[in-house]
């Protein structure tokens, strides 16, 4: 099995698929609710409908830039259809919504290609508490199941807690952790790494980053540091910086992604604990907003709780009944 193999998806396995549906529950259950509430007595998608569907998508964090896209596609199917019942609005709502992704960057990753790097290079940005560490384990052990050779490497040095953190991580998936003592330089760190993977042939090679929002400045100068330190060792890395998302924080993570995207070149997005909110809505704005794939979500506590995004299945999750 070759590297990323498991990314070569046709479909999600049921046990995929019903973890993803439960995920979704609060979400879903403060969507519809506000939905029905909004088609209570109605027959036909007037302006009415249109303006409190507008507020429904607000308040569940799709964001104000995204719903009103959305509403304008609505609009305008309105428009040419000439009668639109409220019956349809959840079928429209969510041909709208699936159209809107496949525009932007969020792929389905079930076949997904990555070159022939070796090793493959994911350096890990995001702030404390989203779930950073926990979803650099996760991804090391579904990496590793696929026949994959990992390394972690402990770049967050400015907090004792995320090098056990990674350490530990490293311990339960099976992997080798490149770590130094708490307050080293987190380039040197990276080099280490990056030079053990490639004397060791390591398949990926996973790096963790300090998650500090405080002075944008010095974020930008730290992450770009640590770049140039590593394409020292390897050119051209790293191959993906992976911002990592909590997805509960709702429109703060919107935010989140404008200052890492300013810091630095983002090309892969992380969800996190979309089991644990009702405002998974935030998924569509980010992917609409800032033309960045989201390419993990988090659908669970269990190590196996991470899963490829596939705009197509999150979609048909969302609208399930």
């Amino acid at each position: 099995m070759g590297l990323f193999d498991f990314f070569k998806k046709k479909e999600n396995t049921q046990q995929e698929q019903q973890a993803l549906d439960t995920s979704l529950e609060k979400t879903k259950d403060n969507f519809f609710s506000k939905i029905t509430k909004v088609i209570a007595g109605k027959s036909t998608v007037d302006d009415d409908v249109l303006d409190e569907l507008e507020e429904v998508l607000v308040t569940s964090d799709v964001g104000v830039s995204t719903t009103l896209k959305i509403i304008e596609r609505i609009q305008a199917r309105v428009a040419r259809d000439k009668y639109v019942g409220t019956s349809e609005l959840n079928t429209l709502l969510k041909d709208e919504i699936q159209q809107l992704l496949a525009e932007n960057n969020s792929n389905d990753f079930r076949n997904l290609e990555y070159g022939n790097h070796k090793p493959y290079v994911i350096m890990v940005v995001g702030v404390n508490g989203v779930g950073k560490t926990t979803t650099i384990g996760k991804l090391a052990h579904k990496l590793k199941q696929a026949g994959n050779q990992v390394v972690l490497g402990a770049a967050d040095t400015f907090r004792a807690a995320a090098v056990d953190q990674i350490k530990l991580w490293g311990e339960r998936v099976g992997v080798k952790v490149v770590a130094q003592p708490m307050g080293s330089d987190p380039a040197s760190v990276a080099y280490d790494t990056l030079t053990s993977a490639v004397a060791n042939g390591d398949d990926v090679a996973i790096i963790d980053t300090a998650g500090r929002l405080h002075n944008k400045v010095g974020l930008m100068n730290e992450l770009t540091k640590i770049k140039n330190v590593m394409q020292k060792v390897i050119p051209g890395a790293p191959h993906e910086i992976l911002l990592v998302l909590d997805a509960s924080t709702g429109q703060n993570a919107i935010e989140q992604c404008k200052q890492f995207t300013e810091a630095t070149a983002v090309n892969a997005l992380a969800l996190t604990k979309l089991d644990g909110t009702a405002k998974g809505g935030v998924v569509i704005g980010i992917s609409d907003q800032f033309k960045i794939p989201v390419k993990y979500i988090g659908v669970g506590e269990g190590v196996e709780h991470l899963q490829l995004f596939d705009r197509t299945e999150f979609v048909n999750s969302l609208f399930k009944q």
